[in-house]
Protein backbone atom coordinates (compact mmCIF):
# COMPACT_ATOMS: atom_id res chain seq x y z
CA UNK A 1 0.00 0.00 0.00
CA UNK A 2 1.27 3.47 -0.89
CA UNK A 3 2.23 6.18 1.54
CA UNK A 4 -0.78 8.36 0.72
CA UNK A 5 -3.16 5.47 1.33
CA UNK A 6 -1.53 4.77 4.69
CA UNK A 7 -1.80 8.43 5.65
CA UNK A 8 -5.49 8.30 4.74
CA UNK A 9 -6.03 5.30 7.00
CA UNK A 10 -4.15 7.04 9.80
CA UNK A 11 -6.39 10.06 9.37
CA UNK A 12 -9.45 7.81 9.75
CA UNK A 13 -8.22 6.69 13.16
CA UNK A 14 -8.14 10.34 14.25
CA UNK A 15 -11.69 11.17 13.12
CA UNK A 16 -14.46 11.71 15.70
CA UNK A 17 -16.68 8.66 16.17
CA UNK A 18 -19.71 10.06 14.30
CA UNK A 19 -17.58 10.92 11.26
CA UNK A 20 -15.97 7.48 11.24
CA UNK A 21 -19.42 5.91 11.47
CA UNK A 22 -20.54 7.86 8.40
CA UNK A 23 -17.41 6.86 6.50
CA UNK A 24 -18.01 3.16 7.18
CA UNK A 25 -21.80 3.28 6.81
CA UNK A 26 -22.92 -0.11 5.52
CA UNK A 27 -19.37 -1.48 5.56
CA UNK A 28 -18.79 -2.38 9.19
CA UNK A 29 -17.78 -5.94 10.02
CA UNK A 30 -20.41 -8.08 11.73
CA UNK A 31 -19.44 -11.36 13.41
CA UNK A 32 -22.01 -13.52 15.20
CA UNK A 33 -24.35 -10.53 15.31
CA UNK A 34 -21.76 -8.18 16.85
CA UNK A 35 -21.15 -5.09 14.73
CA UNK A 36 -17.67 -3.62 15.01
CA UNK A 37 -17.16 -0.10 16.34
CA UNK A 38 -16.22 2.23 13.44
CA UNK A 39 -13.09 3.51 15.21
CA UNK A 40 -12.04 -0.08 15.86
CA UNK A 41 -12.48 -0.91 12.17
CA UNK A 42 -10.46 2.14 11.16
CA UNK A 43 -7.60 1.15 13.43
CA UNK A 44 -7.80 -2.51 12.48
CA UNK A 45 -7.71 -1.67 8.78
CA UNK A 46 -4.60 0.40 9.37
CA UNK A 47 -2.96 -2.51 11.22
CA UNK A 48 -3.72 -4.88 8.36
CA UNK A 49 -2.21 -2.43 5.90
CA UNK A 50 0.99 -2.22 7.93
CA UNK A 51 1.38 -5.90 8.82
CA UNK A 52 0.08 -8.35 6.26
CA UNK A 53 -2.62 -10.74 7.53
CA UNK A 54 -1.53 -14.37 7.54
CA UNK A 55 2.14 -13.49 7.92
CA UNK A 56 3.47 -14.21 11.40
CA UNK A 57 6.13 -11.68 12.39
CA UNK A 58 9.55 -12.40 13.77
CA UNK A 59 10.05 -12.00 17.50
CA UNK A 60 11.83 -8.68 16.99
CA UNK A 61 9.09 -7.40 14.69
CA UNK A 62 6.41 -8.45 17.15
CA UNK A 63 8.05 -6.60 20.02
CA UNK A 64 8.61 -3.49 17.93
CA UNK A 65 4.99 -3.57 16.76
CA UNK A 66 3.58 -3.45 20.29
CA UNK A 67 5.93 -0.64 21.23
CA UNK A 68 4.78 1.32 18.16
CA UNK A 69 1.13 0.67 19.04
CA UNK A 70 1.60 2.19 22.47
CA UNK A 71 3.58 5.18 21.22
CA UNK A 72 1.21 6.09 18.40
CA UNK A 73 -2.21 5.18 19.70
CA UNK A 74 -2.32 5.16 23.49
CA UNK A 75 -2.69 8.19 25.71
CA UNK A 76 0.35 9.16 27.80
CA UNK A 77 0.60 8.84 31.54
CA UNK A 78 -1.27 11.79 33.12
CA UNK A 79 0.94 14.67 34.28
CA UNK A 80 -0.53 14.47 37.77
CA UNK A 81 0.86 10.96 38.27
CA UNK A 82 4.36 10.54 39.67
CA UNK A 83 6.42 7.64 38.32
CA UNK A 84 9.30 6.00 40.11
CA UNK A 85 11.49 3.11 39.04
CA UNK A 86 11.96 0.27 41.53
CA UNK A 87 12.49 -3.48 41.65
CA UNK A 88 10.37 -6.36 42.89
CA UNK A 89 11.63 -9.81 43.75
CA UNK A 90 11.24 -12.32 40.94
CA UNK A 91 11.66 -16.07 40.99
CA UNK A 92 15.23 -15.77 39.72
CA UNK A 93 16.36 -12.41 41.03
CA UNK A 94 14.96 -8.89 41.16
CA UNK A 95 12.79 -7.66 38.31
CA UNK A 96 12.33 -4.04 37.15
CA UNK A 97 9.09 -2.40 38.19
CA UNK A 98 7.53 1.06 38.07
CA UNK A 99 5.38 2.76 40.69
CA UNK A 100 2.57 5.14 39.68
CA UNK A 101 0.76 7.33 42.21
CA UNK A 102 -0.75 10.77 42.69
CA UNK A 103 0.36 10.61 46.35
CA UNK A 104 3.89 9.25 46.04
CA UNK A 105 4.98 10.16 49.58
CA UNK A 106 2.12 8.40 51.34
CA UNK A 107 2.45 5.00 52.97
CA UNK A 108 -0.20 2.32 53.36
CA UNK A 109 -1.63 2.99 49.91
CA UNK A 110 -4.18 0.76 48.19
CA UNK A 111 -2.29 -0.95 45.40
CA UNK A 112 -2.77 -2.69 42.06
CA UNK A 113 0.01 -5.02 40.95
CA UNK A 114 -0.26 -4.74 37.17
CA UNK A 115 0.86 -7.52 34.81
CA UNK A 116 1.17 -6.35 31.22
CA UNK A 117 -0.11 -8.10 28.13
CA UNK A 118 1.76 -9.03 24.98
CA UNK A 119 1.32 -12.76 24.44
CA UNK A 120 3.91 -13.57 27.12
CA UNK A 121 6.62 -12.68 24.59
CA UNK A 122 6.40 -8.91 24.18
CA UNK A 123 5.40 -5.78 26.04
CA UNK A 124 6.75 -4.34 29.24
CA UNK A 125 6.54 -1.39 31.56
CA UNK A 126 6.83 1.18 28.77
CA UNK A 127 4.12 -0.30 26.52
CA UNK A 128 1.57 -0.01 29.34
CA UNK A 129 2.83 3.22 30.87
CA UNK A 130 -0.17 5.33 29.90
CA UNK A 131 -2.68 2.70 30.99
CA UNK A 132 -1.07 2.22 34.40
CA UNK A 133 -0.87 5.95 34.96
CA UNK A 134 -4.53 6.40 34.05
CA UNK A 135 -5.65 3.71 36.48
CA UNK A 136 -3.49 5.19 39.24
CA UNK A 137 -5.11 8.60 38.77
CA UNK A 138 -8.71 7.52 38.23
CA UNK A 139 -8.82 4.77 40.86
CA UNK A 140 -6.80 6.75 43.41
CA UNK A 141 -4.45 3.81 44.00
CA UNK A 142 -0.76 3.05 43.75
CA UNK A 143 -0.10 0.97 40.64
CA UNK A 144 3.06 -1.13 40.52
CA UNK A 145 3.82 -2.48 37.05
CA UNK A 146 6.03 -5.58 36.93
CA UNK A 147 8.49 -6.42 34.16
CA UNK A 148 8.29 -10.22 34.37
CA UNK A 149 10.50 -12.47 32.26
CA UNK A 150 9.39 -13.03 28.67
CA UNK A 151 9.37 -16.07 26.41
CA UNK A 152 10.89 -17.61 24.38
CA UNK A 153 14.05 -16.69 26.29
CA UNK A 154 12.24 -17.71 29.48
CA UNK A 155 9.42 -20.11 28.77
CA UNK A 156 6.44 -21.08 30.93
CA UNK A 157 6.23 -20.96 33.90
CA UNK A 158 9.08 -18.46 34.38
CA UNK A 159 6.97 -15.32 33.91
CA UNK A 160 4.21 -16.64 36.16
CA UNK A 161 6.74 -17.52 38.85
CA UNK A 162 8.03 -13.93 38.72
CA UNK A 163 4.48 -12.66 39.22
CA UNK A 164 3.94 -14.94 42.19
CA UNK A 165 7.25 -13.91 43.78
CA UNK A 166 6.46 -10.21 43.32
CA UNK A 167 2.97 -10.58 44.77
CA UNK A 168 4.21 -12.49 47.80
CA UNK A 169 6.87 -9.84 48.40
CA UNK A 170 4.26 -7.09 48.42
CA UNK A 171 2.22 -9.09 50.92
CA UNK A 172 5.23 -9.85 53.13
CA UNK A 173 6.92 -6.42 53.10
CA UNK A 174 4.26 -3.85 52.16
CA UNK A 175 6.06 -0.99 53.93
CA UNK A 176 9.00 -1.35 51.56
CA UNK A 177 6.78 -0.15 48.70
CA UNK A 178 4.41 1.98 50.79
CA UNK A 179 1.34 -0.18 50.24
CA UNK A 180 -1.38 -1.64 52.41
CA UNK A 181 -1.32 -5.44 52.12
CA UNK A 182 -5.01 -5.58 53.07
CA UNK A 183 -5.91 -3.38 50.08
CA UNK A 184 -3.96 -5.15 47.36
CA UNK A 185 -5.34 -6.06 43.93
CA UNK A 186 -3.81 -7.85 40.95
CA UNK A 187 -4.70 -7.28 37.33
CA UNK A 188 -3.57 -7.27 33.75
CA UNK A 189 -4.59 -7.34 30.12
CA UNK A 190 -4.53 -10.30 27.72
CA UNK A 191 -1.50 -12.40 28.72
CA UNK A 192 -1.40 -10.30 31.88
CA UNK A 193 -5.00 -11.29 32.52
CA UNK A 194 -3.95 -14.89 32.07
CA UNK A 195 -1.13 -14.44 34.58
CA UNK A 196 -3.52 -12.79 37.04
CA UNK A 197 -5.99 -15.68 36.83
CA UNK A 198 -3.16 -18.24 37.01
CA UNK A 199 -1.81 -16.49 40.10
CA UNK A 200 -5.22 -16.84 41.78
CA UNK A 201 -4.99 -20.58 41.07
CA UNK A 202 -1.51 -20.79 42.58
CA UNK A 203 -2.60 -18.97 45.73
CA UNK A 204 -5.29 -21.63 46.18
CA UNK A 205 -7.42 -19.58 48.55
CA UNK A 206 -4.53 -18.41 50.77
CA UNK A 207 -3.27 -14.82 51.03
CA UNK A 208 -5.57 -13.73 48.24
CA UNK A 209 -5.76 -10.10 47.10
CA UNK A 210 -8.87 -8.06 47.67
CA UNK A 211 -9.73 -7.81 43.96
CA UNK A 212 -8.67 -8.97 40.50
CA UNK A 213 -8.81 -7.09 37.21
CA UNK A 214 -8.99 -9.17 34.03
CA UNK A 215 -8.90 -7.25 30.74
CA UNK A 216 -9.64 -9.58 27.79
CA UNK A 217 -7.90 -12.43 29.62
CA UNK A 218 -6.71 -15.62 27.93
CA UNK A 219 -7.94 -18.40 30.21
CA UNK A 220 -8.19 -21.40 27.86
CA UNK A 221 -5.53 -22.90 25.61
CA UNK A 222 -7.69 -25.20 23.47
CA UNK A 223 -8.43 -22.54 20.82
CA UNK A 224 -11.80 -24.17 20.13
CA UNK A 225 -14.27 -21.61 21.49
CA UNK A 226 -16.84 -20.19 19.06
CA UNK A 227 -15.18 -16.76 19.10
CA UNK A 228 -11.74 -18.27 18.48
CA UNK A 229 -13.14 -19.97 15.39
CA UNK A 230 -15.20 -16.98 14.21
CA UNK A 231 -12.31 -14.55 14.67
CA UNK A 232 -9.69 -16.35 12.59
CA UNK A 233 -9.15 -13.12 10.65
CA UNK A 234 -9.68 -10.71 13.54
CA UNK A 235 -7.97 -7.36 13.54
CA UNK A 236 -4.90 -7.12 15.82
CA UNK A 237 -5.09 -10.71 17.14
CA UNK A 238 -6.03 -13.29 14.48
CA UNK A 239 -6.01 -16.87 15.69
CA UNK A 240 -2.76 -17.78 13.94
CA UNK A 241 -1.07 -15.18 16.11
CA UNK A 242 -2.59 -16.70 19.24
CA UNK A 243 -1.10 -20.06 18.20
CA UNK A 244 2.28 -18.42 17.59
CA UNK A 245 2.28 -16.83 21.03
CA UNK A 246 1.53 -20.18 22.66
CA UNK A 247 4.31 -21.84 20.67
CA UNK A 248 6.78 -19.22 21.90
CA UNK A 249 5.57 -19.40 25.49
CA UNK A 250 5.36 -23.13 26.08
CA UNK A 251 8.17 -25.65 26.40
CA UNK A 252 8.01 -28.79 24.28
CA UNK A 253 5.57 -31.34 25.64
CA UNK A 254 3.78 -28.92 27.96
CA UNK A 255 0.33 -30.07 29.06
CA UNK A 256 -1.99 -27.39 27.74
CA UNK A 257 -4.70 -28.30 30.23
CA UNK A 258 -2.45 -27.19 33.11
CA UNK A 259 -4.49 -24.63 35.09
CA UNK A 260 -1.37 -22.48 35.48
CA UNK A 261 -1.71 -21.98 31.72
CA UNK A 262 -5.48 -22.43 31.34
CA UNK A 263 -7.04 -21.04 34.56
CA UNK A 264 -10.48 -21.98 33.29
CA UNK A 265 -9.49 -25.51 34.39
CA UNK A 266 -8.63 -24.41 37.93
CA UNK A 267 -10.05 -26.34 40.87
CA UNK A 268 -9.44 -23.29 43.07
CA UNK A 269 -12.09 -20.87 41.79
CA UNK A 270 -14.19 -20.92 44.95
CA UNK A 271 -13.25 -18.18 47.38
CA UNK A 272 -11.48 -16.04 44.81
CA UNK A 273 -11.73 -12.27 45.23
CA UNK A 274 -14.25 -10.16 43.30
CA UNK A 275 -13.34 -9.84 39.65
CA UNK A 276 -13.99 -7.31 36.93
CA UNK A 277 -13.67 -8.75 33.44
CA UNK A 278 -13.50 -6.68 30.26
CA UNK A 279 -13.97 -8.50 26.96
CA UNK A 280 -14.23 -7.41 23.34
CA UNK A 281 -16.63 -8.80 20.73
CA UNK A 282 -14.19 -8.70 17.81
CA UNK A 283 -11.46 -10.47 19.72
CA UNK A 284 -10.85 -14.24 19.66
CA UNK A 285 -10.76 -14.03 23.47
CA UNK A 286 -14.38 -12.81 23.69
CA UNK A 287 -15.58 -16.23 24.84
CA UNK A 288 -12.65 -16.64 27.25
CA UNK A 289 -13.95 -13.65 29.19
CA UNK A 290 -17.54 -14.90 29.15
CA UNK A 291 -16.67 -18.47 30.10
CA UNK A 292 -14.41 -17.39 32.94
CA UNK A 293 -17.05 -15.06 34.34
CA UNK A 294 -19.55 -17.92 34.29
CA UNK A 295 -17.07 -20.30 35.97
CA UNK A 296 -16.29 -17.82 38.74
CA UNK A 297 -19.98 -17.14 39.33
CA UNK A 298 -20.72 -20.88 39.56
CA UNK A 299 -17.99 -21.06 42.20
CA UNK A 300 -19.73 -18.33 44.20
CA UNK A 301 -17.45 -15.42 43.28
CA UNK A 302 -18.64 -11.88 42.61
CA UNK A 303 -18.05 -10.93 38.98
CA UNK A 304 -18.62 -7.68 37.10
CA UNK A 305 -18.56 -8.41 33.37
CA UNK A 306 -17.98 -5.40 31.10
CA UNK A 307 -18.70 -6.44 27.51
CA UNK A 308 -17.70 -4.28 24.54
CA UNK A 309 -19.29 -6.15 21.62
CA UNK A 310 -17.88 -3.83 18.95
CA UNK A 311 -14.30 -3.74 20.14
CA UNK A 312 -11.05 -5.34 19.09
CA UNK A 313 -8.24 -6.81 21.13
CA UNK A 314 -5.96 -4.22 22.77
CA UNK A 315 -8.58 -1.47 22.59
CA UNK A 316 -7.79 -0.19 26.10
CA UNK A 317 -4.22 0.41 24.88
CA UNK A 318 -5.35 2.45 21.86
CA UNK A 319 -7.31 5.13 23.68
CA UNK A 320 -6.03 7.94 21.48
CA UNK A 321 -7.94 6.35 18.59
CA UNK A 322 -10.77 4.45 20.33
CA UNK A 323 -12.96 6.37 22.83
CA UNK A 324 -14.47 3.16 24.17
CA UNK A 325 -11.00 2.32 25.48
CA UNK A 326 -11.17 5.46 27.62
CA UNK A 327 -14.61 4.40 28.84
CA UNK A 328 -13.41 0.90 29.75
CA UNK A 329 -10.46 2.20 31.77
CA UNK A 330 -12.73 4.64 33.62
CA UNK A 331 -15.18 1.87 34.49
CA UNK A 332 -12.43 -0.49 35.65
CA UNK A 333 -10.88 2.30 37.72
CA UNK A 334 -14.21 3.15 39.35
CA UNK A 335 -14.77 -0.51 40.17
CA UNK A 336 -11.28 -0.77 41.65
CA UNK A 337 -11.71 2.40 43.69
CA UNK A 338 -14.90 1.03 45.24
CA UNK A 339 -13.14 -2.15 46.36
CA UNK A 340 -9.85 -0.73 47.62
Amino acid sequence: MGKLALLGLLALTRLPEPVAALWYAGRLRVVDGRRIDPKAQALGTLFNAVRKPGVVPTLAESRASLQMLAQKFDLPCPDTVTRRETVLPGADGDRPARIYDTRPDDADRPCLLFLHGGGWVQGGIDTHDGLCGQIARDAGVRVIALDYRLAPEHRFPAGLEDCEAAYRALRAEPARWGVDAARLAVGGDSAGGNLTAALMHLLAGRDLPRAQVLIYPAVSSTMDTPSMQAMRDAFVLPTDRVAWYLDQYLPAGQDRADPRLAPLNSSHLAGQPPAVIVHAGHDPLWDDGRLYAEALERAGCAVTLLPYPGQIHAFVSTRRAIPQGVDAVRRVSAWLKDRL
